[in-house]
């Protein structure tokens, strides 16, 4: 109780110094999933089909770090990292439409989606350099799998899904760099999480067949039977070394950098049963959504 109510000074200190608008950042979230429907999907523009890029998505501290290191483990993958193209090349595509001319909404699925696909695969060419298959494991492209699926017909999501409440709580007790500001605050952090299920939702539902879910407790508990999944999935030949992705030596720019040295472990399942009564709120509200 003593370590939570720490933990909730200090985040709400920090929250503090931040001066982002979370309910601007969710009506972002709604307006993405009006814009891309069943009914408007048909009328967009033909992709770019020349790469198959892999992305790995999900919220943060849900083994999307552990899923690409195993997949750049593959002999036939490179990591291009947090990769922060995607979504920038989306604005800048949206810049060159008439706004004058279109709503929002109509200025976002105005774009060339082929344009998209082939700007994109030629930054990530620049990062993966000769690979065959590239793997970007930016979490926050869940927002964008609309727009990745239209752009580049060829990719292939894994979307890494993760007990609700750890979750939760591996997000509030990890200082991010420039990211995640709705993560200090239980109330924000519960809508944010609230958002990302209605996103992946609309998705499954607009996108069926079209991405994969890695459960983290499924892929720590039985790692090869998942990687199996996984590589199937990506359409790449098994490879056992997939399983030794913490002998790689290359660098890990995220909050995970110490897990993955590590072989699998099991630790972390449960781990939201430390906070205590601290996560009550949390957990009314998620069981109120039927998250729980």
């Amino acid at each position: 109780e003593e370590s939570f109510a720490a933990l909730e000074r200090g985040a709400g200190a920090h929250r503090g110094t931040l001066s982002s608008d979370s309910v601007e950042e969710l009506a972002s979230h709604e307006a993405i999933r009006g814009n891309f429907t069943s009914d408007k999907l048909g009328n967009l523009a033909a992709g770019y089909e020349g790469e198959s890029p892999i992305f790995v998505i999900g919220m943060p501290r849900t083994g999307t770090t552990l899923v690409e290191r195993m997949l750049s483990s593959h002999s036939a993958v490179t990591s291009i990292g947090e990769f922060t193209d995607f979504p920038l090349l989306i604005g800048d595509l949206m810049a060159q439409a008439d706004p004058a001319a279109l709503s929002d909404a109509e200025l976002s699925l105005a774009i060339d989606f082929a344009e998209l696909g082939k700007r994109y695969s030629a930054a990530a060419r620049q990062v993966a350099g000769g690979s065959t298959r590239f793997v970007d494991k930016l979490p926050y492209n869940f927002l964008y799998c609309g727009y990745i699926l239209s752009a580049l017909p060829n990719a292939r999501i894994v979307h890494l899904t993760r007990d609700p409440l750890d979750t939760c709580y591996a997000v509030y007790k990890t200082l991010f760099f420039n990211a995640c500001s709705c993560s200090y605050q239980l109330e924000e952090l519960a809508d944010y999480y609230i958002s990302y299920r209605r996103q992946m939702a609309h998705w499954h539902q607009v996108f069926p067949g079209r991405i994969l879910d890695v459960s983290y407790e499924q892929l720590v508990q039985e790692p090869e039977t998942q990687a199996q999944r996984i590589l199937e999935w990506c359409e790449l030949p098994w490879e056992a070394g997939v399983l030794d992705f913490h002998e790689q030596d290359s660098p890990v720019m995220t909050a995970s950098a110490m897990q993955v040295r590590k072989p699998m472990y099991t630790d972390s399942i449960g781990t939201a049963q430390r906070a205590g009564s601290g996560l009550d709120p949390l957990r009314e509200r998620l069981q109120r959504e039927g998250l729980l």
